[in-house]
């Protein structure tokens, strides 16, 4: 089964946000986010930049605020890098799925201990 353009579409953006976020921004604010997952709309329009943060919720709070401010920046640099026609209005959206697993995990261990 072939590959979908939006799925490739996806992929590049995961790969170049993820070195562009890590090599490039150099915001004191940024505590080590990693890109999870981008959404691109049907239209290619529109990427959801799904983004882990490692430390408290004042560290992701920040972190999403540098990444909001940077948003310019990184479109800018995503054009000059890739062949894309037009490039995605970029939205970033906090990943709390590593937290929901962990939690649901502990959840699970308690309940096989009692």
């Amino acid at each position: 089964m072939a590959y979908k353009r939006t799925d490739r579409i996806n992929a590049l953006l995961q790969r170049e946000l993820a070195m562009l976020v890590s090599e490039e921004l150099r915001d004191p604010r940024i505590s080590f986010p990693t890109v999870t997952a981008v959404q691109v709309t049907s239209d290619l329009h529109t990427a959801r930049v799904f983004v882990s943060v490692l430390g408290d919720a004042e560290a992701v709070r920040d972190t999403m605020a540098a990444l909001e401010d940077a948003k310019l920046f990184l479109r800018h640099e995503l054009g000059s890098r890739t062949d894309l026609r037009t490039v995605p209005v970029i939205e970033f959206v906090s990943d709390t799925s590593a937290e929901r697993s962990i939690r649901i995990e502990k959840l699970l261990r308690d309940s096989k201990r009692q």
